[in-house]
């Protein structure tokens, strides 16, 4: 299985706290070595990284957590192959575009025998699971809606799709088109809502802590959604499974029960 990560947050905020203790997992402090990638959004713009060696070797990986990684909303992946090759077109985040955005897309998880009938213009490049299942989420969603649709008319859109796929195994996913963020829980998937008072946190996976009442200001706040708690001390929610959340601007707006 794989391991997700999922920032958003209310103004563009520097992840590399977050994804340093995250991509250690990729072959560091676990065993998720088949490929990495991380997409964080930039107004409209989306910045995509994706390897297939693992996050711990990988140089690209080390030059991200040092470079600013700000945003206000990131995905983020550790790959352990279930469904498809070690190659480079299978690394997660997947990207497409749909009315004019951006939309990423990251699934921990592995669906049996899912080929779902995918035409016109979203097709996987590579051959997992993940991607077929984001395509036809696309699709379904464009088929949906003839106009740019609301997040909370997304959102009931999501509620009745998400199901098909679900029953198919596991998926837990991410999804973001850089207003807002959603994710789905079908096994394990943990989030907290950092805002003031601000607080110190240390990575699980890295010696490395951070006092946020010195680096924020009174109007952050960030909402970080992961597969396994990132930090040792700070308060974690696990989603029940088959829960759908959405984000946006650090908080969850909207929840929709499977």
């Amino acid at each position: 299985m794989c391991q997700l990560l999922g920032l958003n947050c209310a103004q563009p905020t520097d992840a590399n706290f977050s994804f340093t203790g995250f991509s250690r997992r990729g072959g560091g402090t676990d065993h998720h070595a088949d490929g990495w990638g991380i997409a964080f959004f930039e107004g409209k713009g989306l910045r995509l990284f994706v390897d297939h060696q693992s996050a711990a070797q990988s140089p690209m990986a080390a030059f991200l957590r040092q470079y600013p990684l700000k945003s206000t909303n990131t995905i983020a992946h550790v790959r352990k192959a279930t469904v498809g090759t070690v190659k480079l077109e299978n690394a997660h985040p997947f990207s497409r575009e749909l009315w004019g955005r951006h939309w990423v897309f990251a699934h921990n998880g592995d669906l049996k025998d899912y080929h779902p009938h995918l035409h016109g213009h979203f097709r996987p490049v590579g051959d997992t699971d993940s991607e077929r299942a984001f395509c036809w989420l696309m699709q379904e969603l464009a088929k949906s809606h003839a106009g740019v649709p609301t997040v909370q008319e997304l959102t009931l859109t999501l509620r009745e799709l998400v199901p098909q796929v679900a029953r198919h195994g596991s998926f837990n996913f991410l999804l973001s088109n850089g207003e807002a963020l959603w994710a789905h829980c079908s096994t394990h998937l943990h989030y907290l809502v950092r805002q003031p008072p601000f607080a110190s946190a240390t990575l699980m996976d890295e010696d490395w802590t951070v006092n946020f009442a010195d680096c924020t200001q009174p109007g952050d706040r960030v909402a970080v959604v992961v597969t396994a708690p990132l930090t040792r001390d700070e308060r974690w929610t696990a989603f029940a499974p088959g829960e759908l959340k959405v984000f946006v601007d650090g908080q969850a707006v909207c929840e929709a029960g499977q």
